[in-house]
């Protein structure tokens, strides 16, 4: 499968662990925007250019996850919220509901006001195991 994984920037040392276990695996890994320099987004940050920049970002993403088979959503806990997702990795996800593509949850589905539509894109929650991923 051709995989992207997907997750707060604050998880991108996550990142390289995913790819390499992924890719022994027999899956075809992607990495999410910016995963090589996360400090990109701050250089925009409270400029005019930052929602221009931020809105390609983000229809990049899109364009990314038409050529993938799933998304892999790493939510680990992130200032006392368990099981942490973002604005941008929930957008990532929608992104791939609406494409027909798998999408796999390392964690269980975080609480909050995004649940049940987190729930609707029937996501696939695998609780680390990799294995599962079909």
């Amino acid at each position: 499968m051709k995989i992207l994984l997907v997750c707060s920037k604050v998880f991108y040392n996550k990142l390289n662990y995913f790819k390499k276990e992924l890719e022994k695996l027999g899956h075809e890994v992607f990495m999410p925007n910016c995963h090589d320099a996360p400090e990109t987004e701050a250089k925009f940050r409270g400029t005019s250019a930052h929602a221009a920049w931020k809105a390609g970002m983000i229809k990049h993403s899109e364009e990314v996850i038409k050529n993938m088979d799933a998304v892999l959503v790493l939510n680990y806990d992130k200032n006392g919220q368990k099981n942490y997702i973002g604005g941008a990795t929930f957008l990532e996800i929608y992104d791939a509901f609406r494409l027909g593509k798998k999408i796999f949850f390392i964690n269980d589905l975080p609480e909050g006001m995004l649940k049940d539509e987190l729930i609707a894109f029937n996501p696939i929650v695998i609780n680390g195991d990799l294995k599962l991923i079909k």
